[in-house]
């Protein structure tokens, strides 16, 4: 495995990581924008960009660019986080000349054609009716808006349902132009590659990209809270929060090896105490969301509406008991779960190039994964107390409930088991 990176004349970072036994490589763009840099009347524009830059280009109709990657067997697709959007193809080794181009083509040459928008305006907003009809998805919408109220990071990636039955083709070609530049993008391979002649291809594409500076999105502010939807629903579904740390804070790791040995796995202390021992849920777990400049570590779980009451003192007993210090052996479960995800992940070549190309925006480098596991096993007893304890600090946790609520514990309730 040998990695490698070049920066173009543009400011368009080139990386590769090549894997010589695989006969496939993707090929991804990176992009560093994402819903967290749209203005409120801008929500949603990330991830319709990313659906409509696949509907067709000067060169390319939607349907000529879905037939020539089928025929050549590879896939195609993209996706919208609060930070970032990643577009990827996977290609046979010899196909990777056209993954570059396609690629290329649809990042500055897509025309957003009138008909094809409201097609696939229709399909969001059936994507947004989906997103409403799945509780263990929305509730988390209603999490954020509860974390981050009236800012971009608690907004939903899908947008408002008003927002996207207004936006036009002007407003897709600005929002492009606004943060599609050379020094926000980073064009990454893994697989079958030679990593010269990638650097030469994509020189060649990619070369009608803006050389002006990124905007910086607006800083986050954790403030916490309660939000309680009443709804008609077989379970109850419950979040409750805290405030984390960003991806770079030196702790970084430490709190995922807590939000791991906390809600991780069969073994972690919410899955015996809540389920195995209690039988309070079928899902429950715990997880650390890290941003730029704030996180947040987070309990979920789903339970039948009896149950709430039952369930709440006991997540807010097993956080408290994190102080408490805890066990060689259960650190080293926790460890062995975080470096085995790590290592499996770089069995897909997909999974390899979207790493590179969020490491290589998020940290300027590409961190390999013997480093990462490194700082892992570094991990210790006292810095997991030290992390707990960070974390129970902050009173003004947060908590959002969505489904049948009867006899749930008030918010004051709650925050007072915590201290």
């Amino acid at each position: 495995m040998t990695y490698a990176v070049t920066t173009l004349p543009n400011g368009l970072r080139v990386a590769t990581e090549s894997l010589p036994g695989m006969e496939s490589t993707t090929v991804a763009v990176t992009v560093d924008v994402g819903a967290r840099f749209e203005s409120e009347e801008e929500g949603g524009l990330s991830h319709m960009l990313e659906h409509m830059a696949f509907k067709g280009t000067k060169r390319r109709s939607a349907r000529q660019i879905a037939e020539e990657i089928d025929m050549v067997g590879g896939n195609m697709n993209a996706y919208t986080s609060l930070e970032n959007t990643v577009y990827y193809t996977r290609v046979l080794k010899n196909d990777v000349p056209l993954a570059v181009d396609m690629l290329a083509d649809i990042l500055q040459h897509s025309t957003f054609d009138k008909e094809e928008l409201e097609r696939e305006r229709q399909v969001i907003l059936q994507e947004i009716a989906m997103h409403y009809d799945t509780p263990d998805d929305l509730v988390f919408d209603y999490f954020s808006e509860t974390i981050y109220p009236n800012q971009p990071l608690g907004r939903s990636i899908l947008g408002k349902e008003e927002c996207i039955r207004t936006f036009n083709q002007d407003d897709l070609a600005h929002y492009m132009s606004g943060h599609y530049h050379a020094s926000s993008m980073v064009v990454s391979a893994a697989g079958n590659v030679s990593h010269d002649a990638f650097v030469t291809l994509v020189g060649e594409h990619f070369t009608g990209l803006s050389t002006a500076s990124h905007k910086a999105a607006l800083p986050a502010k954790y403030a916490g809270g309660d939000k309680r939807i009443k709804r008609k629903l077989e379970q109850l579904h419950l979040v409750m929060g805290f405030e984390g740390v960003s991806f770079h804070d030196d702790d970084y790791y430490a709190w995922q090896v807590l939000a791991t040995l906390l809600g991780g796995g069969m073994s972690s202390r919410l899955f015996q105490e809540v389920r195995e021992k209690r039988g309070l849920a079928y899902t429950v777990q715990a997880f650390l969301s890290s941003y730029a400049d704030n996180g947040v570590f987070g309990i979920y779980a789903a339970t039948g509406e009896d149950k709430g009451p039952e369930m709440v003192p006991v997540l807010c007993e097993e956080v408290l008991k994190l102080q408490n210090g805890i066990s060689e052996l259960e650190l080293q479960r926790a460890k062995n779960q975080m470096k085995a995800s790590l290592l499996m992940s770089r069995e897909s070549s997909a999974s390899i190039a979207e790493w590179i190309g969020r490491h290589l925006l998020n940290y300027g480098r590409y961190k390999p994964a013997a480093e990462i596991a490194s700082i892992i096993d570094a991990v210790t007893d006292e810095t997991i107390i030290k992390a707990a304890k960070i974390l129970l600090k902050n009173k003004n946790i947060a908590f959002t409930a969505l489904g049948l609520q009867k006899k749930l514990p008030e918010y004051n309730a709650v925050q007072d088991w915590l201290r």
